[in-house]
């Protein structure tokens, strides 16, 4: 009877245990891993952390972002990759990072001097051609949510960079992008491509003469001092595409979904709001110094770098797609 009774007694408890674990399983919230590879300071890094915010508010708690900055999980080459097998559920990564996965109209973000303005560049990303991009990615795997801006970039080297001839023979890192290996060949550079965690020691040790990067970037991962000159040329634009998984996110239930959706769009509308203006203010750290010497093309100067990276459009017609391109320039004269 004693031994009924300890059985019984035991059941009880192991019943109450697994009810609490299933209980303890239900509520536990949704992870979200959200990795990138520049600093928390940045546009990027701080858009990052304003959505971890507004969505762990919004989901009451259902949802925990774990930011990851600075490469801390993944470096560029690899991130993507982590993101498709699920290691990760959120990416940034530069729009650039898509042509290498097979998505080359991507490339069309890079090419140089496609963007007049900011105005000209929402028109794209806003309206359907951007809609459109974000929609490629899909049989990849991944499902688009917004684009993140950082703004137009400067070139960077250990000697002025005023006139294209200043580029000859000049071992210049990029990311992986045809178009921007191609825009620096037009230069008359040696185009290097390095993953962005590497690019200040490469920079000191002299592994690569300079570089490319929204002047947040280059400040904010101490890059320009490293680097004698600074050209603001805004010859090119850096801009993200925040990504997820799409099995992953198919499978949220539909009221965390729209959640996180609007949380993403506050975000979003948050970082465009910044973007310049951390840009504007990192040129100006980076003139305080007074190590790095910073020059504005002149209207003469930029015309000489427009004319020489002006047939990259016409030799990656056939790479991006001659009527995408075309689409552009049409959207960005409005």
């Amino acid at each position: 009877m004693k031994m009924k009774t300890m059985l019984v007694a035991l059941c009880a408890a192991i019943g109450v245990t697994a009810g609490a674990y299933a209980q303890a399983q239900a509520q536990a919230p949704i992870v979200i891993k959200f990795s990138h590879v520049v600093a928390t300071d940045t546009p990027k890094g701080q858009a990052a952390e304003r959505f971890k915010m507004l969505a762990e508010k919004a989901t009451n708690g259902k949802v925990k972002i774990e930011v990851y900055p600075n490469s801390q999980l993944y470096k560029d080459k690899e991130e993507l990759e982590a993101l498709q097998l699920g290691a990760v559920q959120m990416l940034a990564p530069s729009l650039a990072k898509f042509g290498p996965l097979g998505v080359k109209e991507f490339e069309a973000f890079d090419l140089p001097y496609i963007f007049p303005t900011k105005t000209a560049l929402y028109n794209v990303t806003e309206g359907e051609i951007g809609k459109g991009l974000l929609k490629k990615l899909e049989p990849k795997g991944i499902t688009g949510l917004a684009y993140w801006d950082n703004g137009f970039k400067v070139m960077s080297a250990n000697k002025p960079l005023h006139h294209p001839a200043d580029f000859k023979g000049l071992k210049m890192r990029i990311q992986s992008s045809k178009v921007l290996d191609a825009q620096m060949r037009a230069l008359g550079a040696n185009p290097q491509v390095l993953a962005f965690s590497e690019v200040y020691q490469a920079l000191q040790t002299g592994v690569v003469d300079g570089t490319e990067n929204p002047p947040s970037n280059m400040y904010t991962q101490k890059m320009n001092e490293v680097q004698k000159h600074v050209t603001v040329s805004n010859h090119g634009y850096l801009g993200y595409a925040v990504i997820v998984n799409k099995k992953f996110w198919d499978g949220l239930p539909a009221d965390i979904r729209g959640q996180l959706e609007q949380a993403m769009r506050d975000a979003t509308t948050f970082e465009k709001a910044i973007a310049q203006r951390d840009n504007d203010q990192a040129l100006e750290a980076i003139k305080k110094t007074g190590k790095t010497q910073v020059y504005t093309l002149t209207v003469q100067e930029q015309a000489e770098w427009r004319k020489a990276m002006a047939p990259v459009q016409k030799t990656m017609e056939s790479r991006i797609g001659k009527e995408l391109i075309s689409a552009i320039n049409k959207e960005s004269a409005k």
